[in-house]
């Protein structure tokens, strides 16, 4: 065990660095890397900003990235997984609950169809079934396809920090942050779109719904558009 704040402000005064420096460098927000090095990780917008965040830092200043996510896990993550699984089950029994009243409702619509088959089965065989044949009421003009949005990325391994802007380098911030393994894609919608991304490696990357390889396991920018994608 280590403290990974003093660690961290150590290695960074070594290497004669202040805060604006190293956030120009990660493009981490200097508030956030000081809460790193004063451990205050409650500041981080969440745990997963927490781990991307930690693993930039501590590789921009020569340490071992996993070895900081490691121990951040050991020492403040394991109390929250044990509490969150406690919540889970308190909520299971609210669940069966659920499931007991939708099978009660799923009953009651069976009996409903079988009702309303018998009945018209008695209509027609009265006489009521020679009325003439109602013409079936043509369909509603079909809903367009959805276009799929411009850029979609997926995290295949590890962490990334992903920035997009739209149009170019000085354009309005679409996305900034950290892409973990494990996380929802992220969809970027826009007609083109100026986007750096530390670990290209990490990440599955669709464009227009195409699937699209940017390789590098170093930071590079590339330009987005409908068409597919290129070095800026």
């Amino acid at each position: 065990m280590f403290e990974i704040g003093n660690s961290l402000r150590e290695a960074r005064v070594r290497r004669g660095l202040d805060f604006n420096q190293a956030e120009v460098a990660t493009k981490i927000r200097g508030k956030y890397l000081r809460a790193l090095e004063d451990e205050q990780f409650e500041m981080l917008p969440a745990e997963t900003y927490v781990k991307g965040f930690l693993r930039t830092y501590a590789e921009y200043l020569g340490l071992d990235g996993q070895l900081y996510v490691d121990e951040y896990n050991s020492r403040f993550v394991s109390d929250e997984y044990s509490e969150a699984r406690a919540r889970r089950s308190a909520a299971r029994p609210q669940r069966r609950n659920r499931r007991i009243e939708t099978n009660v409702v799923l009953v009651a619509l069976a009996t409903i169809v079988i009702l309303t088959v018998i009945v018209i089965s008695a209509w027609k065989a009265s006489g009521g079934g020679n009325a003439p044949a109602v013409k079936a009421t043509p369909p509603a003009a079909t809903r367009p396809k959805s276009v799929p949005p411009l850029f979609l990325v997926t995290a295949v391994r590890g962490t990334t920090h992903l920035t997009a802007r739209r149009n170019n380098a000085r354009g309005n911030v679409a996305f900034d942050g950290t892409i973990a393994k494990g996380d929802p894609a992220r969809a970027i919608r826009g007609h083109r779109l100026w986007v750096q991304i530390d670990t290209p490696e990490n990440l599955r990357i669709r464009v227009r719904g195409k699937l699209v390889h940017v390789p590098g396991h170093k930071p590079q920018v590339i330009i987005i558009t409908p068409t597919g994608w290129r070095p800026a």
